[in-house]
């Protein structure tokens, strides 16, 4: 049989973050796919005009629903937007790693979880996570320092540990330069460069990768392992973009699953 993950997050009628492109990855790189929604949002390539958050009592029901029936090997959480569902999923016992991707802001800005969230995320959700994927922004915010040089990510990845986090890996998208990501795990940093890609491409980023990550966690490899791979397989994904839709398009989520 194959592995089993679990993401829950929001959902992107566009098809390019959130709900709809963990499935995609998941599915790519072999690994079936569950999931349960936290938050319903309007929009597209171009836009966020809406978003709704669901209950926690409705997300912590479909949770239970799939460890009933279906638990899974590795488990990841997106968009989460409110105090309350982030305490619903933090009251659960998955039975397997949970990757936590904190998003904070879509890629066109709006705010995806508010100040009373935050503070849920830092304690309650943080200590039982196996690995936290923060981008600068995040990792910033959860850190309380400026990150703009690799080793400000290494300092922020630090003081994160010290939330109870035994690994973080601190995505540098955003630097100046090329691209470079730094993990923290086993108190050993490794850091994964990679070589920028010329593209406005790129909605989705953060929700794929730590898809495939988890996807590939689920398959049974170590955290840096798992971090490589799908470093290369985000790096395709975003330099084979099919360019869809008049704005920040989405990834190619069918990029090569690297085995």
């Amino acid at each position: 049989m194959p592995p089993i993950a679990l993401t829950i997050a929001g959902s992107d009628p566009s098809g390019g973050a959130g709900i709809q492109a963990d499935l995609k990855v998941f599915h790519q790189l072999k690994v079936y796919g569950t999931s349960a929604i936290t938050l319903i949002t309007v929009q597209n390539t171009k836009r966020v005009s809406k978003v709704e958050f669901l209950t926690a009592e409705l997300v912590g029901e479909q949770i239970d629903a799939v460890l009933e029936d279906l638990p899974p090997n590795a488990a990841k959480s997106g968009a989460l937007g409110t105090a309350a569902i982030i305490e619903a999923i933090a009251s659960r016992a998955l039975g397997c790693p949970l990757i936590v991707d904190p998003v904070m802001l879509s890629t066109q800005g709006p705010a995806l979880m508010g100040p009373s969230a935050l503070d849920a995320l830092r304690n309650k959700l943080l200590p039982k996570a196996t690995l936290l994927t923060p981008n600068l922004h995040e990792a910033s915010v959860l850190a309380g320092i400026t990150i703009e040089t690799p080793e400000q990510m290494k300092e922020a990845a630090k003081r994160i540990r010290d939330l109870g986090v035994p690994s973080i890996l601190v995505k540098g998208g955003h630097l100046n330069g090329h691209p470079l990501d730094i993990l923290l795990h086993n108190g050993v940093f490794t850091e994964f460069p990679s070589v920028r890609v010329n593209t406005k491409h790129t909605h989705g980023t953060g929700c794929t990768y730590s898809a495939a990550i988890t996807a590939f966690i689920a398959r049974g490899l170590t955290i840096p392992d798992a971090v490589d791979r799908a470093k290369r397989y985000i790096h395709e994904a975003i330099a084979t973009a099919p360019g869809l839709g008049g704005g920040a398009g989405p990834l190619n989520h069918w990029a090569d699953s690297l085995g």
